[in-house]
């Protein structure tokens, strides 16, 4: 695999990949939706950017991040950035490409103390897998025990603050355990995501372990 072959691309500021900026890569995520129109309105000016990394051709991966004041979780910190999601297609594993957006972060960001992000340990959905995270370094800092109010009811699964420090004197961030439980509007496809039909204000519980 030559240098040439893989692109990242910032599709905030490009008009050509402006479809990508207002989802995932799932096909049923790219159109654009109310929320998510308003989040990017609101996030954008607080130095939000997503970049998609294109393999021969091929959009395979995508990151997403902000300081905390324009990420969509209540995580705190300070010089922090925020990473809303980061993921590659399974058709693309194996090449590092999960690092390589990191990395492009690490790039942009060079004064961040450190990155922050939310990792999922026995979710149903196969994005945001803790165990994914700390293969790019990120640890575990703290955790939430949940269950979901309408999807697999029966199976309880972990939330977890996962940190990764950039600079020795990086302050760890804190998050809204409660807030956390209203889960997400930026995107449909997110595992934490909270439908519009769904009208309670917290579609997640805290349980005991």
């Amino acid at each position: 695999m030559s240098g040439d072959d893989v692109a990242v691309i910032d599709v905030t500021t490009s008009s050509r990949h402006e479809r990508f900026l207002y989802g995932c890569l799932v096909p049923r995520a790219i159109a654009k939706y109310r929320r998510r129109s308003e989040y990017l309105d609101a996030a954008i000016p607080e130095g939000f950017r997503k970049n998609i990394l294109v393999f021969k051709g091929d959009v395979v991966g995508t990151v997403e991040y902000a300081s905390p004041e324009g990420s969509a979780y209540s995580i705190k910190g300070k010089d922090i950035i925020v990473i809303n999601c980061i993921w590659v297609l399974r058709r693309a594993k194996g090449h590092r490409f999960g690092a390589r957006l990191l990395e492009e972060i690490v790039k942009t960001e060079p004064s961040a103390a450190g990155f922050a992000t939310l990792g999922l340990e026995g979710h149903w959905s196969p994005w945001l897998k803790r165990d994914q995270l700390e293969k790019l370094g990120f640890k575990s800092i703290d955790s939430l025990h949940v269950s979901h109010k309408t999807k697999h009811i029966d199976e309880p699964f972990t939330v977890h603050l996962m940190w990764l420090p950039r600079r020795g004197d990086a302050e760890p961030p804190t998050w809204d355990k409660r807030k956390l439980l209203e889960c997400v509007s930026f995107c449909t496809a997110h595992p934490l995501y909270h439908p519009q039909t769904y009208k309670p204000k917290e579609i997640l519980q805290e349980i005991a372990f």
